[in-house]
Order: structure tokens, then C-alpha cells, then sequence
């Protein structure tokens, strides 16, 4: 697999943190998002779910 990359052009050197960045921004997105929707679903007033039902 080496022999194989190395006979590529354009190289580009993979770094931890890279990896390390994407995971930290995923997990914040998925929290930013189930923490947004359940904040609404809190605040949301309950008869008016129940009515249109």
C-alpha cells in the first residue's frame, strides 16, 4: 500500500489533530442540534399538540 501511495504526485501528510478537529466538531454539532430541538419541545405548550391531533 505504501509503494502504491508513494507513486502519487500530490502527497499530503495526514496530522492526529486533524481527525481529532473533525471529531470534536461533530460531536458539537449533534449536541447544538439535540440540545436546540429539546429546549423547543420543553417550551412547546402542550394543548396545542394535543388539539391538531
Amino acid at each position: 500500500m505504501n509503494k502504491w501511495l508513494a507513486g502519487f504526485t500530490y502527497k499530503i501528510d495526514m496530522e492526529w489533530w486533524m481527525f481529532a478537529l473533525a471529531g470534536v466538531l461533530t460531536v458539537l454539532v449533534a449536541l447544538l442540534t439535540v440540545s436546540f430541538q429539546s429546549i423547543k419541545a420543553a417550551l412547546m405548550n402542550p394543548v396545542k399538540s394535543l388539539r391538531s391531533e
